[in-house]
């Protein structure tokens, strides 16, 4: 009885309720970690400022590209600036970072361009020499790239012969 006593006093009461608190608070801070949610490429690549790093690196490129300058001729600085910040806002939304894409649609945007297979591998090299130049791990360039593939079928209408 006088341990039935002692167990029940409220001189122990306090350390039952503070290793019941502390074993919950484990419990639940070990079950969150459980269940988050893995870090995003958006995240894993270092956000915003490193996927605008990038779009400024291949199209830096690609205006240095003469294969490309088809694309670019009659363009104002206003226009180039305008298509920079949405091709950024775009790979920050598909990335999974918290960026809203307003453009338009990827099929009306690029139809009548006639941008062929051969125009879309080129722009995909610019982007992995981006890639590597900026040291992105090889796990985000891979994901990276694959965000372009989502794209294609909408983009290249012709097959350059």
């Amino acid at each position: 009885m006088d341990l039935i006593r002692l167990c029940c006093s409220p001189r122990w009461a306090l350390p039952r309720l503070s290793a019941a608190l502390v074993f919950s608070l484990v419990f639940s801070v070990a079950a969150r970690a459980q269940n988050a949610p893995a870090p995003s490429l958006y995240q894993r690549i270092g956000g915003y400022d490193v996927i605008a790093s990038i779009t400024d690196a291949f199209l830096g490129r690609m205006r240095a590209d003469p294969r490309f300058n088809r694309f670019a001729g009659g363009r104002s600085l206003d226009s180039r600036t305008r298509a920079r910040q949405l091709s950024v806002d775009l790979l920050c939304q598909m990335a999974g970072g918290p960026c809203s894409y307003i453009g338009r649609p990827m099929q009306a945007a690029h139809a009548g361009l006639g941008i062929t297979e051969a125009d879309w591998e080129g722009l995909l090299q610019h982007v992995a020499a981006s890639l590597d130049q900026l040291k992105i791990a090889p796990r985000e360039q891979q994901e990276f790239l694959a965000l372009f593939s989502k794209m294609k079928m909408d983009i290249v209408e012709a097959d350059g012969n």
